[in-house]
C-alpha cells in the first residue's frame, strides 16, 4: 500500500494548474515548469497554513493576530495584470522598447478590459 504525502495537491487541482497553463501560455515556462511552481506554491502554503493554525490554537488570542501579520508577510499578493501593466508603462524611458515579454504582458491587460466602457460626462 502506497501511502501518500499529506502535501500532495488533489488531482483536480493539478488539472486545473494544467488548464490555466494550456489557456494562459506564459511564454517563459513549460508544461512542467509551470505544474512544478504552482505544485511548490500550493504546498508551501499547506505547511504555514498548518503552522500558523497551531500557533494560534496553543497560543491563544493574542496569537491570531500574530498568525495574520506572518500570513500576510510570507503571502503576500502578486501584482495583478493590470498592476504589472502599467508598471511596465510608468517605467518607461525615451527610446524604451518593450521586450516580448512586455508586449505580452500589455496585451494580455488590454485583453482582459471589457470591450466597451462607459463613461458619464461627470467622470471625465
Amino acid at each position: 500500500m502506497t501511502q501518500q504525502h499529506p502535501i500532495t495537491p488533489p488531482p483536480e487541482l493539478v488539472h486545473q494548474w494544467r488548464s490555466e497553463w494550456i489557456h494562459n501560455a506564459p511564454g517563459d515556462l513549460d508544461e512542467l515548469g509551470f505544474l512544478t511552481q504552482r505544485g511548490a506554491q500550493w504546498g508551501a502554503d499547506q505547511e504555514l497554513e498548518a503552522c500558523l493554525r497551531l500557533v494560534e490554537i496553543d497560543a491563544g488570542e493574542d496569537a491570531y493576530d500574530f498568525a495574520r501579520y506572518i500570513r500576510a508577510a510570507r503571502r503576500s499578493k502578486s501584482p495583478s495584470l493590470k498592476e504589472q501593466a502599467l508598471s511596465l508603462v510608468e517605467q518607461h524611458e525615451d527610446g524604451w522598447r518593450p521586450s516580448p515579454k512586455d508586449w505580452d504582458t500589455i496585451r494580455r491587460a488590454l485583453e482582459a478590459l471589457p470591450d466597451s466602457i462607459v463613461v458619464f460626462p461627470s467622470q471625465c
